[in-house]
């Protein structure tokens, strides 16, 4: 059995690269379509050209490993769509490009472990890689969405007293989404591609509210959250735009500070378990180290001579 492990080993290996080289193939459309852009001036630099066909040929891969993925139900796919939503890929492609990953995560670690590149085979090591493999890019993008989420809500107080300065010059809370929307586009890169998108569902059509309500349910951010509800019922009944967010505003911002001094109040509780697992003991050392071997030093005689 311990033989047969490098094996299959090889073979899964094997196939893996015998797949992506056959993906790695030109195709004669995509030599056509290359040529049509070559023509028609579309295609600016081979550089471009090269990078779009090894991010279509390795979205095309990981779709294809996706087919042998393990089926989920309907509300975990849903949960892992809103999550991907979340981190900022709002692909229609973007679940079944993550399956992907999954797969040649857990097929990556199988095969690190099970061949005898680093370490000796074996067989339950190699299985339970495989389903850490396969677990980790769900930890990954939960990281990435929650970092995403951070820098939404660290830039949303300056977008507030950007857009009640433009409401109250006389804009529209359309036009001055916009404008917020077009001034943070180098500070805040994620929040004003969220009003983009805004903009661009209100130029569809779409009714105000409803545009708000998507923006708090692709950012996953509460304060968010509230600042659509409040500009939602400001519609509704009438009353100031400006008067509403300068409230709100001055809300966010005690919020803020509240979390900034919780934050600096856990400090001290955070700080027990370093102290006592790696600066106490160097300081037991340190300080009672010399007096300890001097007592040894000084005793030791001692106690022998009284054995004798």
């Amino acid at each position: 059995m311990t033989l047969l492990l490098p094996l299959i080993a090889f073979v899964f290996a094997s196939v893996l690269v015998g797949v992506a080289a056959l993906r790695f193939v030109p195709k004669s459309a995509g030599a056509i379509d290359r040529r049509l852009g070559e023509v028609t001036g579309s295609v600016s630099t081979n550089t471009y050209d090269s990078s779009a066909n090894f991010e279509r040929v390795a979205a095309d891969t990981l779709k294809r490993l996706a087919n042998v993925a393990p089926r989920s139900s309907a509300s975990e796919r849903s949960k892992l769509q809103v999550r991907l939503v979340n981190a900022g890929y709002r692909n229609s492609e973007a679940l079944v490009v993550f399956a992907g990953i999954r797969v040649a995560s857990a097929l990556l670690g199988f095969s690190l472990v099970a061949t005898p590149l680093f370490m000796r085979p074996n067989f339950m090591m190699a299985l339970v890689t495989c389903a850490f493999g396969y677990i980790i890019p769900n930890m990954v993008l939960a990281r990435l969405a929650r970092a995403r989420q951070h820098r939404i809500r660290l830039s949303l107080p300056d977008a507030l007293d950007l857009l009640v300065v433009s409401v109250e010059a006389g804009l529209g809370l359309d036009q001055a989404l916009q404008r917020v929307g077009h001034e943070l586009e180098y500070a805040h890169p994620e929040l004003c591609e969220e009003l983009r998108l805004i903009n661009l569902e209100l130029r569809a059509g779409k009714a105000r509210a409803e545009a708000l309500h998507n923006l708090a349910e692709r950012t996953g951010v509460d304060d968010v959250a509230s600042l659509s509800a409040m500009l939602v019922q400001t519609d509704k009944f009438g009353t100031s735009v400006a008067q509403s967010l300068r409230v709100h505003s001055e809300t966010l911002r005690t919020k803020r500070r509240q979390r900034a001094e919780e934050a600096a109040a856990k400090t001290g509780v955070k700080m027990v378990f370093p102290l006592v697992i790696c600066i106490f003991p160097a300081v037991w050392v340190v300080t009672i180290g010399p007096a300890a071997l001097k007592f040894i030093q000084v005793l030791g005689p001692l106690a022998e001579r009284g054995h004798h």
